[in-house]
């Protein structure tokens, strides 16, 4: 028989060692535990892909909302410009419009001096016409003669000025 020695006996321990994690199911729940990390690792990483593509959903959208966004800023700044052009328009139209009744004020003033001027001129004529016509008839008619001719001569300017 062969000698009973320490590898014997290390032999011995190690098949009553594997025979004893078999009788207890250690493998099983070793395979269990590494079948319920995979599934762990693998739930992560269906949430990590599925945050992604909610991230890329959301980086999506926020584009679209800054171009929604760019257009709106572009279209106001566009209405700004056609209003300031349409105000400006009509900025000059008023003034234009101001310009040409003062101007329009202006001529009629200096056509009503001018008339003013020419009748101021005409009576100062008539009465210096009136004047000098009763020197030359006081000094060759009588005072009867003198009186019905001024008169008549007074009425004639009287109906020329009206």
């Amino acid at each position: 028989m062969m000698a009973l020695d320490a590898t014997f006996y290390a032999l011995i321990g190690l098949i009553l060692f594997l025979a004893l994690i078999a009788y207890l199911k250690v493998p099983g729940m070793i395979a269990k535990a590494l079948d319920a990390r995979a599934d762990k690792i693998g739930n992560e990483l269906a949430e990590a892909k599925r945050l992604r593509e909610e991230a890329q959903s959301l980086v999506a959208e926020y584009q679209r909302k800054r171009k929604d966004a760019e257009a709106e800023a572009a279209s106001i700044v566009a209405a700004a410009q056609r209003e300031a052009e349409m105000l400006t328009a009509e900025a000059k139209q008023k003034t234009e419009e101001y310009v040409a009744r003062r101007t329009a004020l202006s001529e009629q003033k200096i056509k009503q001096a001018e008339s003013d001027a020419i009748n101021a001129v005409r009576s100062a004529a008539v009465d210096l016409a009136i004047s000098a016509a009763e020197k030359v008839l006081s000094a060759k008619t009588d005072a009867g003669a003198q009186d019905t001719l001024f008169k008549k001569a007074l009425g004639e300017v009287k109906s020329r000025l009206n």
